[in-house]
C-alpha cells in the first residue's frame, strides 16, 4: 500500500496457485469488479495485478507502479514535439511500453523529445539512445470516425484506443497535447475511451474533460499457467472451444471491467 496525494493505493496480486481454489464460487466472474467498487467507494485506488501480466511484461508493470508512486522520469510536454507516426513505429512502441495487446487504429500520434532536452533525463537513462537526435516518449492511437447519435443528432465520434508513455517516464501534459493535436487535425465531435479498471479509475481522463458514462461488465480471458498468454473467447487456441479449455489446463481469468468515458468537443453536434 502507498499514498498518492489524498488517495491510498493497494496492489492486489493474484497468483495462479491459489486463484483456482476460490474462483469456483458463485458469480466469481464479478468478484474483481465488486472488489474495485468496494474500495472506490472507500476512496481507495485498487490495482489488480495478475500473475500472467507480471510474467509477460514485468518491466512495464514496474514502470507503471513507479509512475503511480511518482518516481519516474518527468518530462514536461512543452519540451516535446508532436507528429503523426507510422504503423511499425506505433506497434514497436506499444509492444515495449503498453500492457495490452496492440490493436489496429486509423490515426497514430507520437511525442518526441529533441536531443537538446535530453538534459531533463537522469544520467544513463538513454543508454544506447544517447546519441539519437530525438526520443519517442509517448504514443496515442485513435479509431476511424464513426457516426453516432447523441441527443437525437448525428455526430462524428472517435475512440482513443491506446495511450502509453515510454517506460519509466511520465510526460506531464502529454496526453492533453496529443489530444489537442489530433482534435485540430481530425475535428471529431467527441472522443470516447475506456479505462481498464484493473489499473485505473479514470481520474486522469476526468482531469482532461472526459465524463464517465457507464461501466462495462468484466471480460473473460483464458490462461494456461506456465505459458502466460491470454486468449479471448473470440480467439481461442488450437481451434478449441471454451468448454474444452479446462481439460487442456486453461484457467478462466475475469478482469474488473472498464469505465467508459466521453469528451464532448461539439456541444451542438
Amino acid at each position: 500500500m502507498w499514498q498518492i496525494g489524498n488517495t491510498a493505493t493497494l496492489l492486489h496480486c493474484i497468483d495462479f496457485r491459489t486463484y483456482p481454489e476460490w474462483q469456483r464460487q458463485t458469480e466469481a466472474w464479478l468478484f474483481f469488479q465488486r472488489l474495485s467498487d468496494l474500495y472506490t467507494a472507500r476512496g481507495w485506488r485498487l490495482i489488480h495485478l495478475w500473475e500472467d501480466v507480471w510474467q509477460q511484461k514485468p518491466a512495464i508493470v514496474l514502470s507503471r507502479l513507479r509512475a503511480l508512486a511518482g518516481v519516474s522520469e518527468r518530462i514536461p510536454a512543452r519540451l516535446t514535439e508532436v507528429r503523426r507516426i507510422d504503423r511499425p513505429t506505433t506497434a514497436r512502441f506499444l509492444e515495449e511500453h503498453h500492457l495490452q495487446v496492440v490493436t489496429q487504429s486509423k490515426y497514430k500520434y507520437g511525442l518526441f523529445l529533441p536531443a537538446r532536452y535530453f538534459r531533463v533525463l537522469s544520467p544513463g537513462f538513454l543508454g544506447e539512445h544517447a546519441s539519437d537526435p530525438e526520443l519517442l516518449v509517448a504514443v496515442a492511437t485513435f479509431s476511424h470516425p464513426r457516426t453516432m447519435v447523441r441527443n437525437g443528432t448525428p455526430c462524428r465520434s472517435v475512440e482513443l484506443v491506446r495511450f502509453a508513455n515510454h517506460w519509466n517516464c511520465t510526460v506531464v501534459g502529454g496526453l492533453d497535447k496529443l489530444l489537442k493535436a489530433f482534435t485540430t487535425d481530425v475535428r471529431p465531435d467527441d472522443i470516447m475511451t475506456y479505462a481498464d479498471r484493473d489499473w485505473s479509475d479514470g481520474r486522469s481522463y476526468q482531469k482532461l474533460g472526459f465524463e464517465q458514462r457507464e461501466a462495462t461488465e468484466p471480460q473473460t480471458f483464458w490462461v494456461r499457467p506456465g505459458e502466460w498468454q491470454r486468449f479471448y473467447p473470440h480467439h481461442l487456441p488450437d481451434g478449441l472451444t471454451e468448454a474444452e479449455l479446462p481439460a487442456h489446463g486453461f484457467v478462466p481469468v475475469y478482469n474488473s471491467g472498464s469505465l467508459k468515458f466521453l469528451k464532448v468537443l461539439k456541444e451542438d453536434a
